[in-house]
């Protein structure tokens, strides 16, 4: 058995980094703003806003109208509204922003000093804050990425590709009680989310550890069961609502169970809810889960992803069973 440091160890060489990625912050030095080097945003959000010479001049000039509009709003900014705009512009601060940037110093340098002056106070300040952010960013990523290494180290053993699923019978229930801990310090957010999401893409593209991308999908399920669990929809007016109490119990069983206990509870195996009735109330969990959480974060997509799961394992147990529809 190997030990607990060397277990996180071995889950620390098996997570790749991911620079650069789309939502990694890097520096890059960028000549013509007051001489300094200024952090920008890399991937391809760094894209969003700056010509390029190779795009066709509408586009370019329409990038430079865009570019400048933000400029202005930064320069008519006050302290407590600068930090607001460039939090939520964030990943407008791109080479070309800072190629803009330059370019209007240098238009004002000889027809106004302390326009010229409080332009380059303007570009000292806007780096300031983003280097800010950028550090804040790392920092999350850090933590994120360590809050993983904890979850998946029972599975890891120093030396081994990941092996899934274990052979010790314990890991997975290991994974468990870290993944309820850490749910309760408040640790598993959109940061943790994403960087699952960002692991398990990386893996599924390297193609070449199997067993890790197995790993990250049951994390992803084990946190999707245990938020799902947390609302019962089975009981209403003190009534059971049998179809909502079935689909609960395939929300808490292991997804290498589902096939059995959707047979002992589907009306096509042993059970009397009928396929369609689990189809409705899974819609309508969705539809609850679509209410409660935010649009577009990874926590409503990983839950909504889970439910179309168990639908999709039903209808392929109903089409064994009952043989394809006319």
């Amino acid at each position: 058995m190997a030990t607990a440091a060397a277990a996180a160890a071995a889950a620390s060489t098996s997570l790749r980094p991911l620079h650069p990625s789309p939502h990694r912050l890097v520096v890059c030095p960028v000549v013509g703003v007051g001489g300094s080097k200024c952090t920008l945003l890399g991937g391809e959000h760094s894209r969003r806003i700056g010509g390029g010479a190779d795009k066709a001049p509408e586009e370019s000039l329409k990038k430079t109208i865009e570019v400048d509009r933000l400029i202005d709003m930064l320069r008519e900014a006050n302290p407590g509204e600068l930090d607001q705009i460039v939090v939520e512009n964030v990943l407008a601060f791109d080479a070309g922003f800072w190629v803009r940037l330059a370019a209007r110093i240098d238009l004002c340098k000889s027809d106004d000093d302390k326009a010229w002056k409080d332009y380059e106070e303007l570009a000292e300040n806007v780096m300031s804050i983003v280097d800010r952010l950028v550090h804040k960013t790392d920092q999350k990523i850090e933590q994120s990425t360590d809050v993983l290494k904890a979850i998946i180290s029972p599975a890891m053993h120093e030396g081994d590709d990941v092996k899934w699923p274990p052979r010790d019978p314990d890991t997975l229930k290991l994974m468990e009680k870290e993944i309820s801990r850490r749910e309760q310090e408040g640790q598993l957010d959109e940061g943790f989310l994403s960087e699952v999401s960002a692991q398990l893409r990386q893996a599924k593209q390297d193609g070449d550890k199997p067993g890790l991308q197995a790993m990250l999908q049951k994390v992803l399920q084990l946190y999707a069961s245990r938020s799902l669990q947390k609302r019962s929809y089975a009981y209403k007016g003190g009534q059971v609502v049998v179809p909502e109490k079935f689909l609960e119990s395939v929300i808490q069983a292991p997804a290498n169970d589902w096939n059995k206990v959707l047979l002992d509870g589907l009306t096509v195996g042993k059970g009397d809810v009928s396929p369609d009735d689990l189809y409705a109330v899974i819609n309508k969990r969705i539809e609850r889960v679509l209410i409660r959480t935010e649009g577009g974060s990874y926590q409503q997509r990983i839950l909504v992803e889970y439910l179309k799961e168990i639908q999709a394992r039903a209808e392929e147990i109903v089409k064994v069973l009952q043989g394809p529809t006319i």
